[in-house]
C-alpha cells in the first residue's frame, strides 16, 4: 500500500486534511480554488490533503464513495487553474489510489512556507483577486483584514533580508571576479575541416576553369584529406551542402574539443550570513551570448575507443539546467534550504563554459538572482568573467 493510500485509510479531518465526497467536476472550479487556497494557508507545517470520494456519515464512519478514472483528467485541469489564479505559487498534485477496491482522489499540497495565499486574478464575482480564505472546521471561509495583517507581520518578522546573502566564487574568500583562459576556435574539427573543404573547392573550381587539370585536384585531396577519399568525387553542389552541414557532422568532436579539451568549470557558492535559513532557495543567473563564448546546455559524450558515447542519465540530471537563446544564456538551479552561517555549492556539477581568443581582454558579466519563500525580496548580484 503505498503512502497516499494509507493516509486515506487512517486520517480523520483537520487543519491538515480535508475530506469531500463529491468530486468537484466542471462546474465547482470555484470550490476547488477556494479550498485550496485555504488548506494552503492553514497554520502547520509540512504537506496538507484534500481527499475526494471518501468522507464520514453521522456516526463518523468513513465512507469511500470513489472517483472515476477520468474525473480529473479533462477540464478545466486543476494543476492549470492553481497555477493560474494562486498566488504565491503553490506545490500541486493529484493521484488517485485504489482501497478496497473503491478509487479515491487525492490532491497533495506542498509544503507551504509563503502565507498568505490568495488569488492572483478575479475567477468569478464571487471569487475576486486579494480573496484569502482559511479554514475554520469544515469550512473555508474568507479571511478578514486582522488575519491578514497578522500573517503579513508574521511573515516579515521570520523572513530574511537579501542583504545577508552573499553570492560569488568559492575560494578563500568568496571573489566576484574570475579569470577564464581563452581557446582557439579556429582549431574546432568542424572549422578545422570546413577549411580543408573550402580549400579544395577552390582548387577544384580554378582546374576545372583553366580546362580540366584533374591531377592537382586529387594531389590537393590527398593532402588534406590523407588517403580517404571523401570529397574527390563530390560536385560544388554536394561540397556546398557538405559545407552547410558540417557543424551538425562534427558536434561530437567540436563539444570534446570545447568543454573536454578546452573548457572551464564554473562554480559559485551562497554564503547565508544572516541568522535563518533560507528557505527552498532557487537561483537564475543570465550572462550575454556570443559566437565566440559557448556553454554547455548538456554534458558532452564521452569519447571511448576512439568513439563518443552517451552520458548515463543521472550525470546529466545532475548538471544544471541551461537555456540559450539568441542573446542570453539563462542557468536555473533549486537549492532548498541554505543554513545560517553556512557556505553551500550551487551546482551539484559544475557549469562548463568555453571562451575563445577573439574575446581576450573582454568582460562578461553574469546577473544573479536567489528567490526563496522567506526572502523579503530576491538577493541580486552581478559578477564577472575576465578572459
Amino acid at each position: 500500500m503505498n503512502r497516499l493510500a494509507k493516509i486515506v485509510q487512517s486520517a480523520t479531518p483537520s487543519r491538515r486534511i480535508q475530506f469531500r465526497r463529491n468530486k468537484y467536476g466542471k462546474s465547482g472550479a470555484r470550490e476547488f480554488l477556494r479550498d485550496l487556497v485555504a488548506m494552503a494557508n492553514a497554520d502547520v507545517d509540512g504537506s496538507r490533503y484534500i481527499i475526494v470520494g471518501a468522507g464520514f456519515d453521522s456516526s463518523g464512519h468513513k465512507q469511500l464513495d470513489g472517483v472515476g478514472r477520468d474525473d480529473f483528467a479533462g477540464k478545466p485541469s486543476y494543476l492549470a487553474l492553481a497555477g493560474e489564479f494562486i498566488e504565491p505559487a503553490v506545490r500541486l498534485r493529484y493521484e488517485s489510489v485504489i482501497i478496497d477496491d473503491t478509487r479515491v482522489g487525492v490532491y497533495e499540497i506542498g509544503d507551504c512556507q509563503d502565507r498568505p495565499y490568495m488569488m492572483r486574478k478575479d475567477f468569478s464575482e464571487t471569487l475576486r483577486r486579494g480573496d484569502a480564505y482559511i479554514r475554520a472546521g469544515d469550512r473555508a471561509v474568507k479571511m478578514n483584514r486582522r488575519q491578514l495583517q497578522t500573517l503579513f507581520e508574521k511573515k516579515f518578522r521570520e523572513s530574511v533580508s537579501g542583504d545577508s546573502i552573499e553570492i560569488g566564487f568559492p575560494g578563500e574568500i568568496i571573489h566576484k571576479d574570475m579569470r577564464v583562459p581563452v581557446c582557439d576556435l579556429s582549431q574546432l574539427p568542424s572549422e578545422a575541416a570546413a577549411t580543408n573543404i573550402r580549400q579544395f573547392m577552390e582548387v577544384k573550381s580554378r582546374m576545372n576553369a583553366a580546362g580540366g587539370n584533374t591531377m592537382v585536384a586529387r594531389l590537393t585531396h590527398a593532402r588534406l584529406f590523407g588517403t580517404d577519399s571523401p570529397y574527390e568525387d563530390r560536385s560544388p553542389e554536394e561540397l556546398a551542402e557538405e559545407m552547410h552541414q558540417i557543424r551538425r557532422q562534427y558536434q561530437d568532436q567540436d563539444e570534446h574539443y570545447l568543454f573536454d579539451q578546452h573548457g572551464q568549470s564554473l562554480q559559485f557558492v551562497i554564503y547565508n550570513q544572516g541568522d535563518e535559513p533560507v528557505r527552498d532557495a532557487s537561483l537564475t543567473l543570465v550572462m550575454p551570448n556570443h559566437e565566440a563564448f559557448y556553454v554547455a546546455n548538456r554534458l558532452p559524450k564521452r569519447m571511448e575507443d576512439g568513439g563518443f558515447v552517451e552520458r548515463i542519465p543521472s550525470e546529466q540530471a545532475d548538471y544544471p539546467s541551461v537555456t540559450l537563446s539568441d542573446d542570453k544564456v539563462r542557468v536555473s538551479a533549486n537549492l532548498g534550504d541554505v543554513p545560517a552561517g553556512e557556505i553551500v555549492e550551487v551546482f551539484t556539477r559544475p557549469l562548463i563554459i568555453c571562451a575563445g581568443k577573439d574575446l581576450a581582454g573582454r568582460r562578461i558579466g553574469i546577473q544573479f538572482a536567489l528567490d526563496a519563500s522567506n526572502l523579503r525580496a530576491p538577493a541580486r548580484s552581478k559578477l564577472r568573467l575576465l578572459l
